[in-house]
C-alpha cells in the first residue's frame, strides 16, 4: 500500500508539474531540430554541425610470408628491441601488421601529412601547431586492423569528401615507400638486389667487350705480344662476368617464381574513394538523445519545484527559517 502510495504521489507531481515539463521538452526539441536544420543549410565552413565524410582504403597485411623475421631482425639490428616492445611491437615473432599501425600514428608520418596538407592553416591551428596538428591528425586519420582476415583499414575524416580521399591514399603511397625503405619484405628486397646486380654486371661485360675490341683494332698498328696478354686478361675477366650474369639471372628466374607462389607482405586491396554519403554527424539522434535528456531534466526540476513548493507550506520549517533570521 505504501509502495502504491508512494507511486500515485510522484505521478499526482509529474502531473502537477506537467505544463512546466511539456515546455521545457517541448522548447528542447524545436530548439534541436532548429539547430539541425541551420546547420544543414549552412556551408560547411561556417556551419556549427557540418556533414563530414569519412573515406577509407584497404591493405592485406600478409604476416607469414617472405617476411619472416624482417621486423624482429630490423629492430633488434638496430639495438631498438625495448623500444619496439615499449611502442606495442612484438620483435619476437613476425607482425607486420603492428608495424604498420605503429608507423600511421608515428610522428614522423604525422608531421609528414601534416606538411604536405598544410593541416596547421586549414584547422587555423595557432597555439603549439606541431604538437597540436598532430592530435587534431590522430583524432580524425585511423587505422584499423582486423586479425581474422589480415585486412589493415586506413580511414580520414573531414567536411570536404576529395580532401579526404586524397589524404587517405597519400598515406596508402607513404606505407608503401616506407615498406620498400624499411626492407621488411625478403623476397622484394633480394629481387631488388638481384636487379641491381645483374645491370652492373652487364654493363661490366658491355665495357670489357668494347675495351677487347679496341684492343683488336689496335693490334694492327702496335706490339702484338703485349696486346695479346692485355686481351687474354680482358678475356678471362669476361668470361667470368658472364658467368656471374647467368648465375644472377638463374637466381633471378628462381625468385620471380618463388613470389609468384608466396603473397605479397604489403597488397592494396582498395584505394579511397570520394564518399558521396555523408559519415556524421546523425543530427536525428542528436534531437532525440538531446530531447529525452531535456525530458529528465524537466522532471528533475519538477520535483525540485515541488519539494520547495511543499516546504514553503511546511509550518516547521517556516519556523526554523525565521529562528535563524
Amino acid at each position: 500500500m505504501d509502495d502504491e502510495v508512494r507511486l500515485i504521489d510522484l505521478f499526482a507531481v509529474l502531473w502537477r508539474r506537467k505544463i512546466l515539463i511539456i515546455s521545457i521538452t517541448g522548447f528542447a526539441m524545436i530548439g534541436l531540430i532548429g539547430f539541425s536544420l541551420i546547420s544543414l543549410l549552412l556551408s560547411p565552413d561556417t556551419s556549427p554541425l557540418p556533414n563530414t565524410y569519412t573515406p577509407s582504403a584497404l591493405m592485406l597485411i600478409n604476416d607469414t610470408s617472405s617476411a619472416k623475421g624482417g621486423i624482429s631482425s630490423l629492430f633488434n639490428a638496430g639495438g631498438f628491441g625495448s623500444l619496439a616492445e615499449l611502442a606495442g611491437i612484438n620483435t619476437g615473432k613476425n607482425n607486420v601488421s603492428q608495424l604498420m599501425v605503429y608507423l600511421v600514428n608515428s610522428n614522423y608520418m604525422m608531421d609528414t601529412v601534416v606538411d604536405k596538407f598544410k593541416l596547421i592553416e586549414r584547422y587555423k591551428i595557432k597555439k603549439h601547431p606541431r604538437t597540436e596538428s598532430r592530435k587534431v591528425l590522430k583524432k580524425r586519420l585511423v587505422a584499423a586492423y582486423d586479425e581474422k582476415t589480415g585486412v589493415l583499414s586506413i580511414s580520414f575524416t573531414d567536411i570536404d569528401p576529395q580532401f579526404a580521399q586524397s589524404v587517405v591514399n597519400f598515406c596508402i603511397g607513404y606505407l608503401d615507400k616506407r615498406f620498400d625503405e624499411l626492407g621488411i619484405d625478403k623476397n622484394k628486397r633480394e629481387k631488388d638486389n638481384l636487379e641491381k646486380n645483374i645491370t652492373a654486371v652487364y654493363t661490366a661485360i658491355q665495357e670489357l667487350e668494347a675495351e677487347s675490341h679496341r684492343l683488336e683494332q689496335s693490334a694492327i698498328i702496335g706490339s702484338i705480344s703485349k696486346i695479346t696478354l692485355e686481351l687474354n686478361r680482358i678475356n678471362l675477366e669476361l668470361s667470368a662476368q658472364k658467368e656471374m650474369y647467368t648465375q644472377l639471372k638463374v637466381q633471378y628466374e628462381l625468385l620471380k617464381v618463388l613470389m609468384a607462389s608466396e603473397k605479397p607482405v604489403f597488397q592494396i586491396l582498395e584505394l579511397a574513394d570520394v564518399p558521396d554519403q555523408k559519415s556524421g554527424p546523425s543530427r536525428g539522434l542528436i534531437c532525440i538523445i538531446g530531447t529525452f535528456a531535456a525530458a529528465f531534466f524537466a522532471i528533475l526540476l519538477a520535483f525540485i519545484v515541488n519539494a520547495i513548493a511543499m516546504l514553503r507550506q511546511d509550518p516547521e520549517v517556516l519556523a526554523k527559517l525565521k529562528l535563524h533570521q
